[in-house]
């Protein structure tokens, strides 16, 4: 099976509330890999990959709900690329 990456901008509250974290455990209790970032805008950014595909459509629709103190406006999928052989989930500053 291949490889599938996804880059995905979620946007609503999602700063200040724990959502890279909750984020973080999500992608590793689903053995993801790739990082987590939030943005000047406000939004968190989020590159992930597997080649499980129902790993990675179980991880997009969490994005949808988040931690339980974020309300999420959006989720975009902006591309899907070759994965880039990332070794673990991680949160990045």
């Amino acid at each position: 099976m291949s490889c599938k990456h996804l880059n995905v901008k979620v946007t609503g509250k999602v700063q200040g509330v724990w959502f890279r974290k909750y984020t973080q455990d999500k992608a590793l209790s689903l053995h993801l890999k790739g990082f987590v970032r939030n943005e000047p805008d406000g939004s968190v950014y989020v590159e992930v990959e597997s080649s499980d595909e129902t790993a990675l459509n179980e991880f997009v629709q969490w994005l949808y709900q988040g931690s339980p103190m974020s309300k999420v406006e959006k989720v975009h999928i902006l591309d899907e690329t070759s994965c880039r052989g990332f070794d673990d989930f991680v949160i990045r500053r």
